[in-house]
């Protein structure tokens, strides 16, 4: 069916199966938030923020980079360099996802809504940055890291500090599998002259700074357990995080790059999916 086919374009477009690397960790921001459960109704504009947020972001990154998409051999497949979606339907899918996200926080909460606008624009300063500066990794972490900050702020309506080592956290571990992800693109980077931290200063200097970058990750996350009180079953969820973090850089060598993808992909999506789990089940499990 055509209408069928064209959604699973837009769902290829967006990578939609990456929304198990951020959604996870502002389920995890909402928990902290509520202690517990927050509301059915907290949880669905959680949701349809993330969703809109997520699917503008993946918008503006390919209507940004559409035309370096269509020189690079790994990307000119993509649905707007092969001419499957055009531009202008491009446009205003981005368009309608941001209106989603915008309504979104609207119906969560004042400081929630007034803080979108920040947020949108950081993720269209994103696919920009790679045009002049090797710390567009970190911007994309930035990005990122406004997930769980956005779902604390839904479901408390204020800012606290004690979130800040999940932001933090989500952005450094961002930060650090986004240079694994730009190994794939290290040699067209500098024919291209497009900063990224691999192509500025080579692979290995790039997986030592991917490693400190995931370092600083569990220290935040350990850095949680006291200030929310948590359990031992948490501690159990972020101590199987850093082994999949270990395993995932144990995948990845200077030498030897031909196991990146499941490095990026899969390890990343089960390291998020563990820490809201465990955080969730700390809060249902009785000790």
């Amino acid at each position: 069916m055509p209408i069928f086919k064209k959604v699973t374009d837009y769902l290829r477009m967006i990578k939609f199966s990456h929304s198990v690397f951020a959604l996870p960790f502002a389920f995890t921001g909402a928990l902290l938030a509520a202690q517990g459960m927050p509301s059915f109704r907290q949880i669905f504009w959680i949701t349809t923020a993330m969703f809109g947020a997520r699917s503008g972001a993946m918008g503006i990154n390919r209507i940004v980079d559409r035309k370096i998409d269509a020189i690079n051999p790994r990307t000119k497949e993509r649905e707007l360099p092969k001419g499957v979606i055009r531009l202008r339907e491009a446009v205003s899918f981005t368009g309608i996802a941001f209106i989603f996200f915008l309504i979104a926080t609207y119906k969560l909460n004042p400081l929630c809504f007034a803080m979108a606008p920040a947020a949108i624009a950081i993720i269209i300063l994103y696919p920009y940055t790679k045009r002049f500066t090797w710390l567009c990794h970190v911007v994309l972490g930035i990005a990122i890291s406004f997930a769980p900050l956005g779902a604390w702020i839904a479901v408390k309506g204020a800012i606290d500090l004690r979130i800040f080592p999940l932001v933090f956290g989500v952005l450094f571990w961002v930060a650090g599998f986004d240079l694994f992800y730009a190994l794939h693109d290290i040699d067209f980077d500098k024919e291209q002259r497009l900063y990224s931290l691999p192509s500025k200063f080579g692979i290995k200097n790039a997986l030592w700074t991917a490693r400190a970058f995931h370092i600083v990750t569990l220290i935040m996350l350990f850095a949680l357990m006291p200030l929310f009180k948590l359990s031992i079953i948490y501690l159990a969820g972020v101590v199987l995080a850093a082994l999949m973090l270990l395993y995932e850089h144990s995948l990845v060598k200077p030498s030897d790059l031909s196991r990146l993808d499941m490095a990026f992909f899969n390890m990343n999506g089960y390291i998020s999916i563990t820490v809201f789990v465990f955080t969730l089940l700390n809060y249902i499990v009785p000790l």
